[in-house]
């Protein structure tokens, strides 16, 4: 039989959502059957976040202390949480578990050290992780390709992967864990697809080790299974995104004799945006380049149907119709959130029962980092065109179905990595979102809120809520810091499920095993 729980090493962790998912899953006597016992992070603010939520979740659940749920709620410090009686050293244990470190950098004895001592002589463990995805992306290879050629080709980001490969030589896991961007399946290094050399490194990483890669999504094995089948198209797992990203399952040779499951397709309705965000607090925007106030919000929003000026169309009837009745219901949005909003959170009863319950947690009483962003006045007269657009029509307008008075300066808005066409765009209320990414940090145009009455950008809860992350997951740093946290995350209900694919194919292993014993 296994020891329980199982060990995991998580590299490049970010701010824990594959982690998370993993951690989170239980057996039927509400036991933990995964153990993150050590996780890797460059980045000292997502270190932050990580090991935050690693000191959250060494205590039993329900059993969390007041003190953290204070710090959340910015009613006391992290130091004094930190030296809180409740929080016993089995904590500051845990707490340690997140290392602060650049893989590929940091000596490889340290690292090995670290893992080392947190599984001990444990067969089997978890490798998860995902090395970073600018020089796989489509749109970071563009522009670095663009900017320097040759730098882009002596990225070290490339090879990142080998820090994986380098651990799973060295220590031999049972299962490994692999995500990354679609775009590693078209990426090449060298005039050669870098995804093809990744699998073969991966297959025989050296010191007589085997693995078979496998999909999460489709059976088969070897070659059988084709570059897109290692796809997982997030929103049919009831995760209210549209996030596409290649996940590979790699399986130790001695328990490749072993058929596994795919994760199922959720047999309900995709889960909406406007499901997702249900139960948070409604608020308004605020204005940057001039003074904020309620009442200053309150008349740009009204003023907004003076863009129209020339705009000669059918469509503009049934916009100004949705246009009036958004600024009745505007009246009543005077917050602009904070930190901490205090109240009640409902979400919809038609979404998932276990969806409603991974979100929810009454302990905190309220909602944190829940803050709206300030934009300029004209780029909100856009924002709520283009809700009452999506909200009548049901997408979200091109540039070229905007009034001719809401045309933004095109040198203002050209991005490389937002296409120009599509450089305001809105959240469509009853399907999931498009994906959430880093980019999101910069400016909220391509995150729109799909109700117009409150007219602006996601807040860093709502894309957390996209991303599946618990309400009780508190991201640290600057507000820009938390929306990156946030965008470069694997959402942790999806890695839940993964993590139960994994569970179920090493139990029947050890079944197996024993039976052949």
């Amino acid at each position: 039989m296994m020891s329980r729980p199982i060990p995991v090493v998580d590299l490049f962790a970010g701010p824990g959502g594959l982690g998370e998912g993993f951690s989170s899953l239980t057996d039927s006597l509400g036991s933990r059957i995964f153990d993150v016992r050590v996780s890797i992070e460059k980045d000292p603010v997502a270190h932050r976040t990580l090991s935050l939520r690693a000191l959250f979740r060494s205590f039993p659940k329900g059993r969390v202390p007041d003190c953290y749920y204070d710090y959340v709620r910015d009613d006391i410090t992290r130091e004094e949480m930190l030296s809180h009686p409740s929080v016993p050293d089995a904590a500051h244990a845990a707490y340690a578990e997140a290392k602060n470190a650049t893989l590929g950098e940091i000596a490889s004895e340290k690292v090995d050290q670290w893992i080392r001592e947190s599984i001990g002589n444990s067969d089997p463990w978890v490798l998860i992780g995902g090395p970073p995805c600018q020089a796989y992306s489509i749109a970071g290879r563009s522009r670095m390709r663009g900017a320097d050629p040759k730098a882009f080709e002596e990225d070290k980001r490339h090879f990142l992967y080998r820090e994986y490969l380098r651990i799973i030589r060295g220590f031999g896991p049972a299962i490994f864990v692999m995500e990354n961007v679609k775009g590693i399946l078209t990426s090449k290094h060298g005039g050669s697809l870098i995804f093809e050399r990744i699998l073969e490194d991966l297959s025989r990483p050296g010191n007589g080790l085997e693995y078979d890669i496998r999909s999460f999504v489709v059976d088969g094995r070897g070659d059988s299974i084709r570059p897109q089948d290692f796809i997982i198209e997030a929103e049919n797992f009831e995760v209210p995104q549209m996030r596409h990203r290649v996940i590979l399952f790699g399986v130790r040779r001695d328990l490749s004799w072993l058929d596994h499951d795919v994760l199922p397709s959720a047999m309900t309705a995709r889960v909406s945006v406007r499901q997702a965000v249900s139960g948070l607090p409604p608020l308004r925007s605020r204005l940057s380049r001039e003074p904020d106030s309620f009442e200053s919000w309150f008349r740009v929003i009204k003023e907004a149907p003076r863009s129209f000026k020339g705009w000669r169309t059918r469509t503009r009837v049934k916009i100004e119709e949705r246009m009036r009745e958004a600024v009745m219901r505007a009246a009543a949005h005077q917050s602009t959130g904070g930190r901490f909003v205090a109240g009640d959170v409902n979400t919809d009863s038609s979404m998932p029962t276990a969806l409603r319950a991974w979100y929810h947690d009454p302990r905190l009483g309220g909602t944190t980092l829940h803050e709206t962003r300030a934009h300029m006045r004209s780029d909100l007269h856009r924002y709520l065109f283009a809700s009452c657009f999506a909200a009548e029509f049901g997408c979200s307008p091109k540039l070229a179905q905007f009034p001719e008075g809401l045309l933004p300066n095109h040198g203002n808005v050209e991005d490389e990595e937002v296409p120009f066409a599509d450089r305001f765009r809105v959240q469509i209320a009853q399907y999931p979102s498009t994906t959430v990414v880093s980019h999101i940090s910069k400016d909220g145009h391509y995150y729109i809120h799909p109700d117009p009455a409150q007219c602006r950008s996601l807040t860093v809860r709502e894309a957390a809520r996209l991303q599946t992350f618990p309400d009780n997951y508190f991201f640290e740093g600057s507000r820009t810091e938390q929306y990156v946290q946030v965008g470069n995350a694997v959402p942790p209900y999806l890695a839940r499920q993964i993590a139960g694919v994994v569970s179920d194919f090493l139990a029947r292993a050890a079944i197996g095993q024993r039976n052949c014993a």
